[in-house]
């Protein structure tokens, strides 16, 4: 029981904003899960969550391992300061950057921890990015570029 009440606590902090012990407590209560505050406080504990600021400037329950959602959110600053172009062929991206700003720019990719990115490769100016397929490099592309334009 403890297991599954415990897995049921990583899959609602994963899909929803939760703030409190007591909004988890409801959540829980929801799904069959008859708990104390004590026992949600001690899974807590063992599950190492912490709090995270999300994107509406709440603090809410994580694992503490970054989201790619907010990953791409913080990036967002260091793409639209360094970054030209992006393109892609077959299935390597290309993206052109101003002078010294591709490795910032590379590292903010690397920190998406994308599956589908198998590795990047930056200069001073350019990043390769190699991507398990021609529809995932057309699909992170676009993404890319979508952050660029946000």
């Amino acid at each position: 029981m403890k297991k599954r009440r415990q897995a049921k606590i990583l899959e609602l902090i994963a899909n929803n904003e939760i703030e409190t012990q007591e909004e988890l407590q409801d959540y829980l209560l929801k799904f069959g899960f008859e708990v104390t505050q004590a026992t949600i406080s001690r899974d807590i504990k063992e599950l190492r969550l912490v709090k995270d600021l999300s994107s509406k400037g709440r603090y809410i329950y994580s694992t503490g391992k970054k989201r790619k959602n907010n990953v791409a959110y913080r990036a967002g600053g260091i793409f639209n300061e360094s970054i030209i172009s992006i393109d892609y062929a077959l299935n390597t991206i290309v993206i052109k950057c101003f002078a010294g700003m591709a490795n910032a720019a590379c590292a903010a990719i690397d920190s998406m921890d994308n599956e589908d990115i198998l590795g990047t490769i930056a200069g001073d100016d350019t990043i390769f990015m190699l991507c398990r397929s021609e529809g995932d490099a057309a699909a992170i592309s676009a993404s890319l570029r979508e952050m660029l334009n946000a």
